[in-house]
């Protein structure tokens, strides 16, 4: 059986206090920006509900995304502490989503007096930056096939739902949002799921997917095994 893993806040559970900081909320609509990057950082923000969206676009207009946050996840972390800060993400809407908004010198004064507080972000940064880094092992070492397996492993691991035939991936997913995980084209991502569809290791119905043999994609790229905690989309 497929073992989720833990919300945000059973992982990190001082982490509760942050919703005490929050100073107001905002809605977002859907395929609308939270924040681009260059744009003044004067912010972070909690997920209250919806799912935001988090990438970086390169000169040529390459798209990389980098992970989505669900419900109680953070965003805009990355401009604590830094003078003069500027977002170096986008962060956009999949769906019509709901933000805490969070003063970020509100919050870099609390950590100065709020040891346990700290102590507790600085671990959960720990962890995703070990995420992060995954990533770019698997994109780097592995090459493109490699990153649409390990992207589809970790979707099993942040939406997957077991089913009579393997494990649904409850969430709709273009082979251009698959493209954009795995820094590539929609047509290399296209090629690909179609191999996997031959072979009946995945099937595909109204945009969601289904793994049947999740084994053979931890094989192909060698998993080793890493607590789900480091291998999920989030």
């Amino acid at each position: 059986m497929l073992t989720k893993n833990k919300s945000f806040y059973e992982s990190y559970e001082t982490l509760k206090e942050l919703i005490n900081l929050i100073d107001h909320t905002v809605k977002v609509e859907k395929e609308c920006f939270l924040f681009q990057e260059g744009m003044p950082a004067k912010e972070i923000y909690i997920v209250r509900s919806g799912k935001i969206l988090v990438s970086k676009v390169a000169a040529d207009g390459k798209e990389l995304t980098m992970r989505i946050c669900g419900k109680d996840e953070i965003v805009g972390e990355l401009t604590l502490f830094t003078d003069d800060a500027r977002y170096i993400l986008n962060a956009k809407a999949m769906e019509h989503c709901e933000v805490g908004v969070i003063k970020k010198d509100v919050l870099e004064e609390e950590f100065l007096h709020n040891n346990q507080l700290a102590f507790e972000f600085m671990k959960w940064m720990s962890d995703h930056f070990r995420r992060t880094q995954t990533k770019f092992r698997d994109l780097i070492l592995i090459g493109k096939k490699g990153a649409l397996y390990t992207t589809l492993i970790r979707m099993t691991n942040s939406y997957g739902v077991p089913s009579s035939n393997g494990i649904l991936i409850d969430m709709h997913l273009t082979n251009q949002t698959l493209a954009n995980f795995c820094g590539t084209t929609r047509e290399s991502v296209n090629r690909m799921l179609s191999e996997l569809k031959k072979n009946k290791i995945i099937s595909i119905a109204r945009g969601r997917i289904t793994i049947h043999d999740l084994e053979y994609l931890k094989a192909e790229v060698n998993c080793e095994g890493c607590p789900i905690k480091y291998c999920t989309i989030e």
